[in-house]
């Protein structure tokens, strides 16, 4: 090979790719931000007003913690019944959205739809729906969490059903095992860690989710904080914020033990 040839082979890569990729996202950035009237001027502008208000919310009153605990649990508890119920459902549709489990396109094509149409309306939406349909409470909310749970985790589940090992699978298949020791013996012991993992996220999510689904009448400490907001007492809104921040930072460290133990 001639030195000339070795210098070809060598030589450096075109960068034009890259140029055009990064032209091409801050085209997209900038377009954004016009379009939606955003710009670091009227950032700058508002940066009084957000030092108002942060000076309003300081000290925050301590005194309203026993109006606001009452809220914060009800807050967690819905976020445990809907997690429960959601995992619960997401269960038989995993199985049955994931591709080597059931083979029949008929059945995982459906199945995967229905969850692509459950994560594609948000929690507050759900939240508002179940509101008109029983009223301003936490059992809307708990629907509500319940079926993004469901969505996440069937989602998550059937992903890490198609990832498994196939060698148990067709060794069972080999002895003559029927579908139930199918699934029992060779799917849900690979994926047991990583669905209660999936489960154990999606709570944490639920959490902070449940917090503001009260803003539209759905329970929870969110009802507390928009009556905080409407009054204008800041300094009550700070402690429900400080009260929420706690509790989710201590659910988000125990969980993260738990998950590393897990995987």
């Amino acid at each position: 090979m001639t030195g000339p040839e070795r210098r070809d082979i060598l030589k450096k890569p075109s960068n034009t790719k890259s140029y055009i990729t990064t032209l091409a996202l801050i085209f997209l950035l900038w377009w954004s931000a016009d379009k939606t009237d955003s710009s670091i001027a009227k950032l700058i502008e508002g940066l009084p007003e957000m030092g108002k208000l942060l000076v309003e919310m300081v000290p925050p009153d301590w005194s309203y913690i026993d109006v606001v605990w009452k809220p914060m649990v009800e807050t967690i508890q819905m976020a445990v019944i809907g997690t429960t119920l959601g995992g619960l459902a997401a269960i038989p549709v995993a199985l049955l959205a994931a591709g080597n489990v059931t083979r029949n396109p008929w059945i995982y094509h459906p199945a995967r739809i229905i969850l692509n149409l459950i994560r594609t309306i948000p929690e507050l939406l759900f939240a508002g729906l179940f509101v008109a349909i029983f009223g301003i409470g936490a059992m809307p909310g708990v629907l509500a969490l319940a079926f993004f749970s469901f969505g996440l985790i069937a989602k998550l589940t059937y992903e890490s059903i198609e990832a498994i090992d196939p060698g148990p699978l067709e060794a069972m298949t080999a002895v003559g095992a029927n579908k139930l020791q199918w699934i029992h013996f060779g799917v849900v012991p690979q994926v047991a860690a990583q669905y209660i993992a999936y489960f154990l996220y999606t709570f944490e999510v639920n959490v902070r989710a449940a917090a503001v689904l009260g803003l539209v009448g759905a329970g929870g400490i969110g009802l507390t904080l928009d009556r905080t907001l409407q009054m204008f007492r800041y300094d009550r809104s700070a402690l429900i914020i400080i009260l929420t921040l706690a509790i989710v930072l201590l659910i988000d460290f125990v969980s993260t033990k738990i998950r590393e133990r897990l995987l």
